[in-house]
Parts: C-alpha cells; structure tokens; sequence
C-alpha cells in the first residue's frame, strides 16, 4: 500500500452491538475498496476481520482487527472492535487508536445497550460518532423507528444524511441529503434516480441538516435565515465543521450483506470524518511530569502507543502501533519509555486482518505493525530518545469474573502458567495470579465467554487442556477466649533424651497473625529456648483447630515450664509449644472468619431494588447510593466473598450489561453458624 499524508488518512473504529453487523460492514467496505476481492460473510467463515480460528468457529469478533482501506485517494484505517461485553477490552483498544467511531446499529434491533457502550467510549476520548443503520433489506426493519430512538438517546446532534425510500418492503432506494441525491440498487448495480416524492419527511429531513449547518458560522446563519438555499458544497463543508466539533453525529443508513448505501457511506467519511491532522494535537508528558503537544508531524521526532498486541507461539509477537508523530521504521531510533531500554524495530508492515504487507515506513497519523519487540507491551510509548514524552495508554476495564485453573494432566501447571501469560499480553484483561493460600492458579477475565475463549485458546495455541472451577475462599480461624494449657514433650531415646516442657496462656488480640510474649519468672524455662517456643507457635498457627485455616488474632504468652539442664533443646521445646497449641486452641472457643470486601456497583436508577434485594440475599450490607452518570447509580455495599462468585453474572443479566461493579477486600468477619459449619463439614472430607 502506498503512503498517504496525515491529511488523507481516516483513522475508524468500528463498533456497536454484537449482532449489528459490524464485521459484515467492514467486509462490504473492503470489498468496494478493492481491499478485498471477495465479499465474504461471517455465517461461512471467510471474512478478512474475523479471521482468528476462535471468532471463525464462534461466528463474532472477539479480538480488534485492523485494515487498511483506499477510496478516492484517501486512506481509510477500519479497526474493528468485539461487540461482545466479554471483549469490552478491544473496544477500548480500537478507540485508542482511531480519531472517529462507526457506529454499527441494527436496523431491526435498534439502540441497545453496545451502542450505548460505543457513545459512551467515543465521548470519553472526544471522538467523532458517525452512525450506520444496517441490516434494512430485512422486511422486519425500521429506519426512521432506530433514527427516533437515537435522537432520543443521544440528542439533537444526532442528523440524518442517509435515508431509504422503502417500497413495497424494498430498501433498494437511498436518498442522500448531503448531495440531494436519490441512488437506487438494481443487481448489484447502482444508478442515480429522480428523487422520490416522500411528503413532508424528506422536506424535514434536509430542514434538520440546514439548520445544523446554520449553527456551524455566523455567514452560514444569515444566509439560511434570509431564505436562501445551501450549495451542495456548502452543506457538504458546514455538515463537516459540525461533525468534527462534535456537534453533529450523522447517521448513515443501508445494508452491508448486499453492499447497498455503503459508496454513500464511504463518500461520507471522507468528506465529514476528521482526518488524522485534522485531530492534530495529542497531549503526551515529559521526563518531568509537564505537557506537550505532539502534531502529526512526520519530519517531527518520532512517537507512537502500541494499542494491540497478538501474541502467537509459531508467528511471535505482533504489536499494533499508531504513529502520532514522526515516522517508524527500521532506521529510526526508538526507546521504550516504560522499560527505558532501546526498541530496535527490523522491520514494519501494514497488516490487513491477518495478511502483512511490508512498508518502507509508517508516519504521523497512520497505523502499523512490527514483529519482535519481545518486551513491549500493549499501552507502551515509543519515542526518540531526543523527545523523550509518555502518551496515554489503553484504559482497560478491571476484570469482573475469577476462577480457578488447573490442567486437566498433572505436572503441566508450568504450561498453563505461561500459556496464560502470553494471552494476558494480548489481552491485558486477563489476569492471573498463583494464590499460595489455597493453592490454586486464579485467572480472571470479563466474564464467562471471555474465560471460556481462554480455556479454547491455551488448548489450540499452547497444548495444553485445562477445567475451570469455583475458587476457594481464604477463610481465616481465631479465638473468643482465654486458655491456659501446658505442653509437655518427653522422649528418651538411649542416649541423650528430649525434654521440652512450657505453661502458655492463648488469649484473643487485635494482631493481624499471632503476637508473641512472655513472663517466665525464676528461669522456669531458659531464655535461650525462647525463640524456639516462638517458632513451634509461629510454625502450628498455618493451620488452626476447626477447618485447617491459618489463625489471626492470637496472643500466646509463655508464663511457665521446666527444662532438664542435658535433655532439652530448641527442638524440643519447639514441639511442647506445638503440643500446647494443639492442646489449647480447641478449648479457646475457636470460630470461623471469612472475608469480607467492599462492593461498589453501578447500575441502571430502574435495577436500583433488584440489585439491592440481590446483595441482601448474599448477606450482604447496603451502606449508601450516590448518583452517577447517565441515569445509573452507584450502590455502596458490604458482601462476603464467599457470595460473589457469580455476581458478575448476575449483574450483567439483570441490567443487560449496563451494570458494572468493582470489589475489594476489606476485613475478616466471623462467619454465621451454618456458613462455618458447612466449610468445616467441607475441610474434614
């Protein structure tokens, strides 16, 4: 592929509800471009996007994907997002790298809560929103119904620019406002057409369109307000200034499996998407902390954020990167600014779903590849070490489900430890971690599609079969009571014998483990066998006397004992310490602590009482609401953990993924009765 200038390049994210036909879209796109000499389809498999052995057998995306596209002279960056909430993470990666968002909408379906989750994304970056109604040769479709219901979710910047003229259930006709033309679609062919005779809602529709290009200029303004009539140019120009201000989000309309409204489409994104200069001045931060703008600039120093990563056992690793100013190639100097140390890129390409194509150089403004950069990572800057500056990374949500991990074979926890973490590279919502308290391998993901593609993609990539489970709960013992106990070690052997003999009072305290004392009068037991008491207690207190938990809130005081001046030694007292414990622990009236976290979740005002009658059924306390935005409110709350295994699911069933929540541990709590008579039942099986 040729090169292009910052002005001519078109950087797009492509996003919105899973189901709206995203990958479809971006297929009909490519395939007018010439970027594709096929038109392929999800249903069969073959798309260019979707080309990962996992999104082929799901039939949806579940990874970004990045083409590069050329139409009339400009390039155009699609970067196809996952519409599925369990890949939340490519949306954000894809919103990183673009300037604009497509907004995929089904036209039977209408706004659901993907588009709501792709406006909310654009405006967080403030990117321009571009919406594409699609699906409409489907006889169950209703524009002007999803035009409605997008104006009345998301305002009056909402302006339509493409329209069918429906007959007979056929949307084979598509009147474009920005030109006052009407193009029909007859076999796969497109011919202009008089326009139709719509009645008054064509008149309203190009009045909405005036009225929006009116507010663009004071010029603009009275001239429409004298009565006079916008230029096709002018409107084309105003509609432009008011998509890339953001007040004006223009809605696109057809179908991508038969490619009809898709030229009107690919004709509006250049005229009214901004350009990757256009979107000129992106705010990094220097060695001290302070701001500077980088241009699109590509003679400037050179700076870039990876925003993708594909980690593949056989390819190696593939790092995404969008060049924000100057130029990367072999030839350019570079240094990671996370690590410190220099990049060497060997070689950069454009990469079009899975195919490479290799580039002399990628400049400001335009998207890339590079293979081999072993230790960057998705969110790194690379940078000149003659500018050294830090750009924003990729903002990922945390994730919301957790599960235990083994291999379905003994002896290969090693393997699935680094299959894990080479899929972490490419998709830092996943998370892993070995808990050494209950001895299980813990991953985390955004929900259960997400862990379910894991678990496929450690077996296809890396070898090795794994089962999910429900994690177990690191429960925690203490007492409620005093207790004095003795522990007496006797042994005689032949020779030397063993005699360890110790008085210790157990008493509850405020210490996080246990704390250690001692007020032995008259040399009762030597000082030098101290220590040794201490550790015999240190060493039994990993497993207390009800269910094998480790014993919090402990204070063990050693007040008496004998000792023989050639039996005894540090291992013998050791012992009688352990002996005391284990003697005295279970007459201390032991209970069962399970822990406890803090649970802030934001939901929908209408699933306000479903979630909090939710939390109640889990033992949980609500502590407040604060309101948050968009209609949501923030529930406080306190819950066991033991009860929050499956919230995440809940929560995204009972609010149709609106809900989101996070969750940390605060403290431990003695459990109710039937909660610690079940786990000890459990541990003594």
């Amino acid at each position: 592929m040729k090169q292009f200038n910052a002005k001519n390049i078109f950087n797009i994210a492509l996003a919105g509800h899973s189901g709206a036909g995203k990958t479809s879209l971006a297929e009909a796109m490519l395939y007018l471009c010439k970027g594709s000499d096929r038109l392929g389809k999800v249903s069969d498999g073959n798309t260019v996007l979707d080309f990962d052995p996992e999104e082929i057998k799901r039939k949806t995306s579940v990874q970004t994907c990045v083409a590069p596209m050329e139409w009339k002279g400009k390039k155009i960056n699609l970067i196809d997002a996952p519409g599925l909430f369990d890949f939340e993470g490519g949306l954000c990666e894809a919103v990183r790298a673009a300037d604009s968002v497509l907004i995929t909408v089904s036209g039977k379906g209408g706004v659901a809560v993907g588009t709501e989750k792709a406006v909310k994304a654009a405006d967080k970056r403030g990117l321009t929103k571009i919406f594409f109604v699609n699906g409409l040769c489907d006889e169950s479709a209703r524009f002007y119904r999803v035009f409605e219901s997008l104006k009345s979710e998301f305002g009056p910047s909402v302006c339509p620019v493409v329209v069918p003229y429906i007959v007979d259930g056929q949307a084979d006709c598509y009147v474009n406002l920005l030109e006052y033309k009407a193009y029909k679609y007859v076999d796969g062919k497109i011919s202009t057409v008089p326009l139709p005779d719509m009645g008054d809602r064509l008149e309203g529709l190009r009045t909405a369109i005036c009225e929006a290009v009116a507010e663009t200029s004071d010029e603009m303004f009275e001239k429409y307000f004298s009565g006079e009539e916008f230029t096709p140019e002018e409107i084309i120009v105003g509609v432009s200034q008011g998509v890339k201000n953001g007040s004006i989000s223009p809605v696109f309309c057809g179908d991508a499996l038969l490619t009809y409204g898709i030229e009107q489409l690919l004709n509006g994104l250049i005229w009214l998407a901004p350009s990757a200069y256009d979107k000129a001045g992106e705010l990094a931060v220097d060695l001290d902390g302070e701001p500077v703008e980088l241009t699109p600039n590509e003679d400037a120093q050179a700076a870039a954020v990876i925003f993708k990563t594909i980690a593949d056992p056989f390819v190696g690793k593939l790092s995404f990167f969008k060049v924000v100013s100057g130029k990367l190639g072999p030839d350019v100097q570079l240094v990671n600014m996370r690590t410190g140390n220099p990049e060497k890129l060997t070689k950069v390409m454009h990469a079009k779903g899975k195919k490479l194509e290799d580039a002399s150089c990628i400049v400001a403004g335009d998207i890339g590849a590079a293979a081999k950069l072993t230790s960057a990572n998705t969110g790194d800057t690379l940078c000149s070490p003659l500018r050294k500056v830090t750009l924003d990374g990729v903002d990922y949500p945390e994730p919301s489900l957790s599960m235990a991990v083994s291999p379905k074979t003994k002896g290969e926890e090693d393997k699935v430890a680094q299959g894990i973490q080479k899929l972490s590279e490419e998709d830092p919502t996943i998370k892993f971690e070995n808990n050494h308290e209950t001895h299980q391998m813990i991953i985390s993901g955004m929900g259960e599609q997400h862990l379910d593609v894991v678990v496929s993609k450690l077996k296809s990539k890396y070898g090795v079969e794994v089962v999910l489970s429900k994690p177990k709960v690191a429960y925690r013992e203490t007492i409620r009571k005093s207790v004095k106990v003795q522990g007496r070690y006797k042994k005689q052997t032949g020779g030397h014998g063993q005699f360890g003999d110790v008085w210790i009072e157990f008493e509850p305290s405020d210490s996080e483990g246990m704390e250690f004392a001692e007020r032995v009068v008259g040399g009762a037991v030597p000082k030098g066998f101290f220590p040794a008491v201490e550790k015999g207690l240190r060493d039994s207190i990993s497993k207390g006397p009800l269910a094998g938990y480790p014993v919090v809130g402990l204070k063990a005081t050693l007040y008496d004992g004998s000792y023989h001046p050639v039996d005894s030694s540090e291992m013998s007292f050791k012992t009688a310490a352990a002996l005391a414990y284990k003697d005295g622990m279970p007459k201390a009236n032991p209970v069962l602590l399970e822990p406890v976290g803090s649970l802030k979740a934001v939901v929908p005002s209408d699933n306000m009482g479903d979630i909090m009658g939710e939390i109640t059924k889990r033992r949980g306390r609500v502590l407040g609401m604060n309101q948050a935005d968009d209609n949501m409110q923030e529930i406080e709350a306190e819950v066991p953990q033991a009860e929050m295994s499956d919230f995440s699911t809940f929560i995204r069933q009972s609010t149709q993924g609106r809900g989101y929540f996070s969750f940390r541990f605060e403290r431990y709590e003695e459990a109710p009765q039937n909660i610690a008579q079940k786990v000890i039942s459990e541990a003594a099986e």
